[in-house]
């Protein structure tokens, strides 16, 4: 296979951060070459935006169905090879179900689907396709991150006991007290954004962070939403309450109108030997405790880390990497799976995180609407 995978882009145009953060991510390690896209649904915006990214415009589609329809003529060894869905949220089920049934691997940005249902129908498509399919839970790249999973995988907790996920942010503050504006906000409208605002666009991220760390299920929830008006159909905070395998508790707290938030992502861990604490917004820094002993701090780059923090470290110690380097390390395990290559399962999110997420922001819906009650996950 050519050193360059050749990568379509569906989505992301103009000023949009998942844009930029994607096609960043995809140039880092130099492994993809943007070859075709459908950067937005009016086609002449998205050959002014290839123009202005320097791709030839021959393969700028006018929509996504003639995509796959002229792709699918081209010889092999010039086709697109995996499509980024980059799209609104209820576009990634039918992007990545006809990409996969057409032969391409993929890469999709979360929620990965609309509902469960829809989940389990993409994982029977992948299934079938033998492709490659990687989420971008974009946090899950973070050298300090993959630490604490390796750490805890080594036994350096021992036994965990409590399990606290948090992730605040404020933006919708602003707008969720002006009925005209919370209307016209995508993110608030049930059918683009799904079932869930605040727990399907920012929780499910600290729902993957606990268990991508861990290495533990999340077996039941109780959540309790907030909607602050009764005319907004979409929750903008919640709590819920979890039990893992093991007999192991926790909680997941994540608010978009939590006033002056900006990306406030943590994970704290604590077990019989010992604790950790990291955070997004500081993310060069673990916080390791250990009972009977001082403080320790890690930090990336360090020979004392493990192989997995390593691999995602591109820069000397005391040079900060931050959400592209992020994101360009799960661009870097879904290339080395795509060429056949071995790596490690902590490089990429795969179907069982989208479907497992899917199931979790559905039942905190469902636990919420049914009175704060336990559901059991699947």
């Amino acid at each position: 296979m050519p050193k360059k995978i050749r990568l379509g882009i569906l989505g992301g145009g103009g000023d949009s951060l998942i844009g930029v953060l994607h096609r960043v991510a995809a140039y880092i390690n130099d492994n993809y070459e943007i070859v075709g896209a459908v950067f937005n649904p009016d086609h002449g915006k998205s050959l002014d935006f290839a123009r202005e990214l320097d791709i030839p415009i021959n393969r700028i589609y006018k929509d996504f169905d003639t995509l796959i329809e002229e792709e699918g003529k081209l010889p092999e060894e010039e086709r697109i090879q995996v499509c980024s869905v980059q799209t609104p949220n209820f576009l990634h089920f039918p992007m990545a179900k006809k990409l996969l049934d057409n032969g391409f691997h993929v890469i999709c940005e979360k929620p990965m689907t609309m509902d469960y249902t829809e989940a389990k129908a993409l994982e029977e498509a992948h299934q079938k396709s033998g492709k490659v399919f990687a989420l971008t839970h974009t946090y899950t790249g973070y050298p300090m991150v993959r630490q604490i999973r390796q750490m805890i995988k080594d036994g350096a907790l021992g036994k965990i006991h409590k399990v606290d996920a948090r992730y605040y942010q404020g933006w919708i503050n602003p707008i969720i007290h002006n009925e005209e504006q919370r209307s016209a906000v995508w993110r608030l409208d049930p059918k683009k954004a799904g079932i869930s605002s605040c727990m399907g666009d920012i929780g499910v991220h600290a729902f993957n962070l606990l268990e991508f760390t861990t290495g533990l299920k999340v077996k039941s929830l109780l959540c309790d939403f907030n909607y602050i008006y009764d005319d907004n159909q979409m929750d903008v905070d919640g709590t819920v309450l979890v039990r893992l395998d093991k007999h192991v508790k926790g909680v997941i707290r994540a608010s978009q109108v939590a006033t002056g938030e900006e990306n406030g992502l943590a994970i704290r861990i604590y077990g019989e030997k010992g604790g950790f604490v990291w955070e997004q917004e500081n993310p060069n820094y673990l916080y390791y405790f250990v009972e009977g002993k001082p403080l320790q701090v890690y930090k990336p780059g360090h020979a004392y880390n493990s192989k997995l923090s390593l691999d995602g470290t591109k820069l000397p110690p005391g040079h900060p990497e931050g959400i592209f380097d992020s994101m360009a390390n799960i661009y870097l395990g879904a290339a080395k799976a795509i060429r056949g290559e071995a790596y490690d399962d902590g490089e990429f999110p795969t179907m069982e995180d989208g479907v497992r997420g899917m199931n979790f922001i559905e039942s905190t819906v469902h636990s919420h609407k049914q009175g704060n009650v336990w559901i059991d996950l699947d």
